[in-house]
């Protein structure tokens, strides 16, 4: 069964492109679900009924994605499907199925009924559906309409929202819950009785759903607060976010309408809304950020103009509200200055810096200084002399670095598991960010080949990692007492994303941007030239240099990368280079595992010259939708016909000379 994803364009929960976003680079102890509102006041879209099941865990969940069957209000019916396009010359239409039964919804014979838009107004009329057929690849369906037979007659339903009656929905397996039947219920905790709140609504983040909670004014999850009260009209207004998991929501008692939970220490008051601002001044900052918003979506559209990319925006002219603010959110979410780089780079051939195009300019001596190590039991902060030999001055300079504050670290979490090729562009599942996860919670902690302890406390941490493990990282942090370091040091970015484009047949210089639904605009990572990006827009580098951070270190977040190297950084520092690489057999063959050490100064200047950075295109096969005579159609290609762009590490080469780039190498 699937859970409901912010990256289907069939789902119907989703914040309104009135909703303030959430920024991407708050400290740990500030930030919420990546797409919730800021203001917790703001409120989501009705949902109900939908189904959820709780996951086993958020870092070892079993628990697969939901797609959310919503009831349209007032009447008897849900929502099962949207209607997008025709499919062939025989009347055949293409559904975008909103449902956790398609088998039973689109394949069943019987009466069905299309919820249309017309002058104004909302009809409803019945339809009898004769015949059902899954679109392979295209997570869509192929259905037939008695009396629908051409193409003319098809055209009318597109737009249309599938709709069967609410009396049908099928009963719910063990664990698995509708929307409606959660709304309302009372939230106690287990332990102690005590009365927290009342659940007003359901989300899915990604990882997991989780349970919008009003809490009770003298409900006791700030410290010094009174006793809870039992009575409902002690409710405060302060929300607060509880992931719907079993470890946490262990008794949910649909006879007694009351849920149990045990919240781990430190979870509700992470979240809790402790403004105090009267309703009418939260709505005077609610109309500020749909302003904020709405004054960001011009700027992003006029720029998507100048690049003519206009067929971006087709899918505001049709489709339900949380799909036009599925597209309103794609287009903000666009890096128009980097995705004009990229494109004008690939028009500018190069020289691409790779590992191996760097040890060959060691090998001609062109690098300020390179150094040989062998072994990585050597490299660890508290390696032993002996096994240090000579540089152990080196380790010495790098520690007492680190313990000063002078270093910061941006980790780099790939969906990739130990051994293997990573692949930056595949699908990334729940248990695959499960196992990402579970190899950086090793390496954080491992004190031997890591961070020493003892100094974690006075060294920033970024972490830059897909968007379905965001809300799992901030668990770990949290359980794990933040693995020592301090909380308003570190920080959390998604990966840097750039939308995959064709190359025109006509015109040699012209690309389009894809989209993967008219709502949806298909989009790749970046790879890890996309920090530099990332640092620069969340203005990172500004806050690590009030810190006084000289140096900061780029690595992929791996026990095998030996990421904990403080000789890497006295070496770095003994050379007065601006850049240090350090490279392994591990790393050698992979662009996507690196460790690199930056200065300052080259840092200032890479963000603040994006166009330092250099891009490249990869072919690819990826399936599409484009806009034909008034319908969309979906593109399968059976050949490469579509770019990624991409860009590496290395391309942070072409920010200084190599006489200022130094190289440690380390042997088997």
């Amino acid at each position: 069964m699937h859970r409901a994803s912010l990256a289907c364009s069939s789902d119907p929960v989703f914040l309104s492109p009135s909703s303030p976003r959430l920024p991407l680079s708050l400290p740990l102890q500030h930030q919420l679900p990546r797409s919730l509102p800021a203001s917790l006041g703001v409120q989501l879209l009705s949902t109900s009924p939908q189904i959820y099941r709780r996951a086993v865990s958020l870092l070892h969940s079993s628990a697969t994605q939901e797609i959310v069957e919503t009831s349209t209000s007032g009447l008897d019916f849900v929502d099962v499907g949207y209607i997008y396009s025709v499919h062939g010359l025989q009347g055949e239409i293409s559904v975008k199925p909103s449902t956790d039964f398609p088998e039973l919804r689109f394949t069943t014979p019987g009466t069905r009924w299309l919820r249309q838009q017309a002058l104004g107004r909302e009809t409803i009329r019945e339809v009898k559906l004769i015949d059902g057929r899954e679109h392979p690849g295209q997570k869509s369906w192929i259905l037939t309409f008695e009396g629908i037979d051409t193409v003319e007659q098809a055209r009318p339903l597109v737009g249309s929202t599938l709709l069967a009656r609410e009396g049908d929905r099928p009963e719910l397996e063990d664990g698995e819950f509708y929307t409606r039947d959660l709304v309302g219920m009372r939230v106690v905790m287990k332990e102690t009785g005590e009365l927290v709140g009342t659940v007003v609504n359901v989300f899915n983040s990604g990882a997991n759903d989780l349970l919008h909670v009003m809490c009770y004014s003298s409900v006791n999850v700030v410290e010094g607060s009174e006793e809870a009260s039992s009575s409902a009209s002690d409710a405060s207004g302060r929300l607060v976010w509880i992931p719907f998991v079993e470890e946490i929501v262990p008794i949910v008692d649909m006879n007694g309408r009351e849920m149990q939970i045990t919240p781990p220490k430190g979870l509700l008051e992470l979240n809790l809304r402790t403004d105090e601002r009267s309703k009418k001044e939260r709505r005077q900052l609610e109309w500020k950020e749909r302003k904020k918003f709405q004054k960001r979506l011009i700027a992003a559209k006029k720029k998507l103009r100048e690049m003519e990319q206009q067929h971006v925006f087709h899918g505001f002219r049709f489709g339900e509200k949380y799909q036009m603010s599925l597209l309103a959110n794609h287009i903000v979410g666009i890096n128009s200055k980097l995705l004009q780089q990229a494109l004008q780079n690939i028009e500018i051939p190069s020289k691409r810096w790779n590992a191996t195009e760097l040890m060959n300019a060691t090998k001609a001596e062109l690098m300020i200084s390179s150094l040989k190590i062998s072994g990585e039991g050597s490299l660890g902060p508290c390696a032993h002399a002996k096994k240090v030999g000579t540089n152990s001055s080196l380790q010495k300079k790098g520690n007492h670095l680190v313990s000063e504050g002078k270093k910061a670290m941006v980790l780099v979490v790939h969906n990739c598991e130990e051994g293997n090729e990573c692949d930056p562009h595949s699908v990334v599942s729940e248990s695959t960010a499960n196992k990402s996860l579970a190899l950086l919670q090793t390496l954080l902690s491992d004190n031997q080949r890591f961070v020493k302890i003892e100094n974690r406390a006075s060294m920033p941490l970024v972490l830059v990692l897909p968007a379905l493990e965001m809300q799992m990282l901030e668990k770990l942090f949290l359980d794990n007492d933040h693995f020592a370091f301090d909380s308003k040091k570190v920080w959390f970015l998604e990966e840097e994303k750039l939308p995959i484009v064709s190359r025109s047949p006509t015109e040699q210089n012209k690309f389009k941007i894809l989209m993967k639904s008219p709502w949806e605009i298909l989009q790749a990572p970046v790879g890890s030239g996309g920090v530099f990006s990332l640092l620069s827009s969340h203005n990172i580098i500004k806050n690590l240099d009030e810190l006084g951070v000289e140096y900061i270190q780029i690595c992929t977040a791996n026990p095998r990368n030996a990421i904990g190297n403080s000789m890497f950084l006295g070496f770095v520092k003994s050379c007065g280079a601006d850049i240090g690489f350090q490279i392994s057999e591990y790393a050698k063959h992979s662009e996507e595992r690196f460790n690199t050490m930056l200065s300052m100064n080259v840092m200032k200047k890479l963000t603040n010259h994006i166009n330092k950075l250099e891009f490249y295109a990869t072919p690819k096969l990826n399936s599409h939708v484009e806009k034909v005579d008034k319908e969309f159609i979906d593109v399968i290609p059976a050949a490469p016909n579509s770019y990624e762009l991409r860009s590496s590490i290395y391309s942070c080469l072409n920010a200084c000379s190599l006489d200022k780039v130094c190289v440690m190498e380390i042997t088997e």
